[in-house]
């Protein structure tokens, strides 16, 4: 027969104990939610408003400096000349990053018109290859230098990959490193990876960190979530601008002007 008297004398012990136990809980959940407003009250206060753009049609991040887009065939025929005269609110276009190559063989067949109507509207502009991870980086890059006529005063070369394919995670890093060695090699200059945060995190890895990044992270409102520091962030895919139809990738970079100029193709000495 059990003892009735005994388990409630246990039950009210206990008591004290987790009151106590709840009491300290609320106490630590308080105090580190003060200390993590306490240091980040400066910076919270002194961060500018998100804005939304109503010309450009999307929210764009805060306190950058230089902005840019990135086109490709699939934006179709662009009128360059209302590209580089869109303002709005005194944020303009500074630069563009026009997909040239893809694999060995393939040239996006919009990339000569881009090439020369952007340098014509003013614009600082790149081109980019995309990663196919089943053929020789090396390979891959011989044919971007086939295309790609760098002059200086352009951005440097990137590297575009976002998608391992059938191939070994081992695989991919070493034709990617094949690819930024060859190029860097012919323009003397070293390359920008593109890639998206998650990508670059769980499969890029560490061991490109010494690259120039452009991450591609959406829905954020002042910086990527990304474990290293980058130098382009693609913010956006729905941003309009005058001179395309449809919708056009948005990126801020880094730094300001002066910081840019120093990133560029420098002439021969």
């Amino acid at each position: 027969m059990p003892n009735h008297r005994r388990s409630r004398k246990k039950r009210s012990n206990l008591q004290p104990l987790l009151l106590a136990i709840g009491f300290l809980f609320l106490l630590g959940t308080g105090a580190l939610l003060l200390i993590r407003w306490w240091h980040g009250r400066g910076s919270y206060i002194e961060r500018p408003a998100i804005i939304r753009y109503k010309n450009f049609g999307i929210h764009i991040p805060p306190g950058f400096a230089v902005h840019g887009i990135d086109v490709s065939n699939h934006q179709g025929s662009i009128n360059w000349p209302l590209v580089g005269a869109m303002r709005d609110d005194g944020i303009s276009l500074d630069f563009v990053i026009i997909k040239a190559t893809e694999g060995v063989s393939h040239t996006d067949r919009k990339f000569e018109r881009n090439w020369r109507g952007a340098q014509k509207a003013g614009m600082t502009r790149g081109a980019y290859h995309f990663f196919t991870p089943s053929i020789s980086g090396k390979e891959q890059a011989r044919h971007f230098i086939s295309q790609v006529k760098l002059r200086p005063g352009d951005l440097p070369p990137v590297l575009d990959v976002e998608t391992i394919g059938f191939v070994s995670k081992e695989r991919l890093k070493s034709r990617v490193r094949e690819f930024l060695e060859t190029v860097e090699k012919h323009y003397k200059i070293k390359p920008i990876i593109y890639s998206n945060a998650k990508f670059y995190d769980h499969v890029l890895g560490p061991e490109f960190n010494n690259y120039p990044l452009w991450v591609a992270h959406y829905f954020r409102l002042n910086s990527p979530r990304i474990g290293r520091n980058w130098t382009f962030w693609q913010h956006s895919e729905r941003g309009r601008v005058n001179g395309i139809r449809g919708s056009v990738d948005f990126n801020v970079f880094e730094g300001d002007a002066l910081a840019l100029r120093k990133l560029l193709v420098r002439p021969p000495r």
